[in-house]
């Protein structure tokens, strides 16, 4: 069967791949066309757009790219027709994928939603998209379903596809690691500060604030994949460092995290790593999103699946070198740190234990065959 795949983000592209892997063994003659990144092209298949030209973040810098967003909408609609693919597999990115949903089906093209646009926290009009445009959804988070459930809309909780790519790592030497990434004897703080430009000078600055403070202790960024070399260079010193391409051996490797807000506060809480979690952005892009956010009392995926605060959430004008500091401090040593572990093992029960891709792949394969 033929899969038309999207992506655009660069967690999108690593559950991609994990689904891709899973599809392959549960239909021999998958074939692949996709937007995504360079996970999915490790699968195969056609690399139609790579997700790091189509991140576009926050409500100015979409404004500013709207006419290149238009232009990738047209050209995807038009490679969907030519592709004729047996079903189109949507991976979160509302924006672009709602869109692509109602054209694909106004021309008869099975369409399977996986990873949903978190719709419980923002724009829940677009449920009625979901309805009239979507034939299967598969959802990742438990609360989802009765979120979906309120709003008449039958889904499959398939369980946290993150829980299937953590559970295949191979154990880690941490001496090997700081030998290998030329790191000091000194135990990591990792910094996991996003992946586009603007953001992560901004929450660099901050982060790096703390350094007088933890004297004993490496900073070691997590670099993203689609920011070159030489851009770190401008923070890097004896105790400042960066690694790329390597998130899950640095953070398993790492007494603690700061982390921006977004995946990758579920990915460091389910490596077991206590961590901060830090979000910043422009006065104008947080006040436009403090009045579309609806009811919600947290911005991480770890507090909002806990329902309770597991993770310290420093959010705009809290998110200052005191406030870090302090935090800093309770999760290196002691009681805090030790109830954020307890809590860490909770949550990866509640996410439903490893397999999502798999039953995510199942459903898929069986629907597309009827």
């Amino acid at each position: 069967m033929k899969y038309y795949i999207i992506a655009g983000e660069a967690s999108g592209d690593l559950h991609g791949s994990n689904l891709m892997k899973a599809l392959q063994e549960k239909d021999h003659n998958a074939e692949f066309r996709f937007w995504g990144g360079n996970l999915m092209q490790n699968i195969g298949g056609t690399l139609v757009k790579h997700y790091k030209d189509l991140a576009f973040m926050g409500f100015l810098e979409v404004a500013k790219n709207i006419s290149t967003i238009l232009k990738n909408i047209k050209f995807c609609k038009q490679d969907i027709l030519d592709y004729k693919p047996d079903v189109l597999i949507l991976v979160d990115y509302p924006g672009f994928n709602l869109r692509i949903a109602e054209f694909a089906k106004k021309n008869h093209i099975k369409v399977i939603y996986y990873i949903s646009p978190q719709l419980w926290a923002w724009k829940e009009g677009r449920v009625e998209k979901i309805k009239n445009y979507v034939d299967e959804m598969l959802v990742i988070l438990p609360f989802e379903k009765d979120f979906y459930k309120k709003h008449s809309v039958k889904t499959h909780f398939v369980g946290h596809p993150l829980l299937d790519a953590i559970s295949d790592l191979q154990p880690i030497d941490h001496q090997q690691f700081k030998i290998k990434n030329k790191l000091n004897e000194k135990e990591i703080i990792a910094l996991l500060p996003g992946s586009r430009e603007q953001e992560v000078k901004k929450m660099l600055d901050i982060m790096l604030s703390v350094r007088p403070h933890f004297k004993d202790y490496q900073f070691v960024i997590a670099g993203a994949p689609s920011l070159s070399k030489e851009f770190y260079q401008n923070f890097v010193d004896e105790d400042v460092h960066f690694v790329s391409n390597k998130t899950y051996d640095l953070l398993r490797c790492s007494k603690a995290a700061l982390v921006t807000s977004g995946t990758a506060t579920l990915e460091t809480a389910l490596l077991n790593i206590p961590e901060i979690v830090c979000y910043k952005t422009s006065r104008i892009s947080y006040e436009i999103g403090k009045r579309v956010v609806k009811n919600l009392k947290y911005i991480s995926l770890v507090n909002l699946i806990m329902d309770q605060e597991i993770v310290t959430e420093l959010i705009q004008n809290h998110l200052n070198t005191k406030n870090l500091v302090n935090n800093l401090n309770e999760i290196l040593e002691g009681e805090k740190r030790q109830k954020m572990l307890e809590n860490f093992a909770i949550l990866r029960d509640k996410l439903g234990g490893k397999g999502a891709s798999n039953h995510a792949a199942e459903i898929i394969v069986d629907f597309t065959k009827k």
